[in-house]
């Protein structure tokens, strides 16, 4: 969807430059220079476009539930670490981009979804996507969200990123975290509160091109990946008037459960044993949550979590 978005904003800029409407072109792009930081700088949201009514039907087409399990203290900053990416990260769209799921469950907390930096760059598209209280993934801007001292700050960062995106296949519940500690390292350097998120139901929303690891299909994607710096899952659902083929999702329940915070002290200069304490204690968290809910949302009694 956000692909689709930014292909339509890229290509009216092209229509601007070489149309007659040049000059327009000319005075977006000194705008875009003078404005290049904003995006790591809080971004500029809007709660006119949070707010359009097409988010309501875009929450009640699958439909999307934010579940609150423990209340969150808008006196603190918090990380909450979204599992899993899926395709569409549809979970995190509308339950954090969108108002008033958040808002009515946690009053006094402003959510910031953080998303890749190569989104800031797209013409048009930046201000759209800023507009719904997205901003970049990059270390400035998770550091400007969760300094606010007074609290009331919520980083919303999807742990597994665009490489866990290849694993969204029905049914899977393969994590990509192991290695990612990042998080962690920012939310002891600012003593942000760390909240683990699960959205069951995210990955059923597609049905993905076999690629097995190790696969010529997945070594390519992979490589893609890393040049690119997002991934391209072959995927597709069901059409407007037949289920069979599409890239319209499937009408799927999405339930993205909000855990309890893990506490946490600030470090400015944490070691490598203290970051991987409370990158272990978050796991064992993730994995409770998970497991305490599983079974609410149609997962079989046997499968668990994979971290990888």
């Amino acid at each position: 969807f956000l692909s689709l978005v930014a292909e339509f904003c890229c290509g009216f800029f092209v229509i601007l430059i070489l149309g007659n409407f040049w000059f327009l072109a000319v005075l977006y792009l000194l705008w875009l220079y003078l404005d290049w930081g904003t995006p790591c700088a809080g971004g500029r949201r809007s709660q006119w476009v949070r707010s359009w009514t097409v988010w309501k039907y875009f929450r009640e087409y699958f439909p999307i539930h934010l579940i609150k399990t423990s209340e969150l203290n808008p006196n603190h900053n918090y990380l909450l670490g979204f599992h899993p990416h899926g395709v569409l990260v549809a979970g995190a769209f509308g339950n954090f981009c969108t108002d008033p799921p958040f808002k009515n469950l946690f009053p006094g907390l402003t959510p910031y979804l953080h998303i890749m930096p190569i989104w800031f760059g797209c013409p048009f598209f930046r201000e759209y996507i800023m507009s719904a209280g997205m901003v970049s993934a990059s270390k400035e801007s998770v550091s400007h969200v969760l300094n606010n001292e007074g609290g009331g700050h919520a980083s919303v960062i999807v742990i597994g990123g665009a490489e866990e995106s290849l694993n969204a296949h029905p049914g899977s519940l393969t994590l990509n975290i192991l290695k990612r500690k990042g998080f962690i390292k920012m939310a002891l350097k600012h003593g942000a509160h760390l909240v683990p998120v699960f959205s069951f139901g995210e990955n059923e929303l597609f049905k993905q091109v076999a690629n097995p690891k190790g696969s010529w299909l997945r070594n390519v994607q992979e490589k893609l990946q890393k040049i690119m710096g997002f991934a391209l899952p072959l995927f597709h659902a069901r059409g407007v008037f037949q289920y069979s083929f599409g890239l319209i999702p499937y009408r799927q329940p999405i339930h993205t459960v909000v855990g309890s915070p893990i506490p946490v002290k600030k470090n400015l200069n944490p070691t490598t044993e203290e970051i991987d304490q409370l990158h272990a204690l978050y796991l064992q968290k993730l994995k409770k949550l998970f497991e305490e809910h599983k079974s609410k949302y149609g997962i079989p009694a046997h499968k668990s979590l994979i971290f990888e």
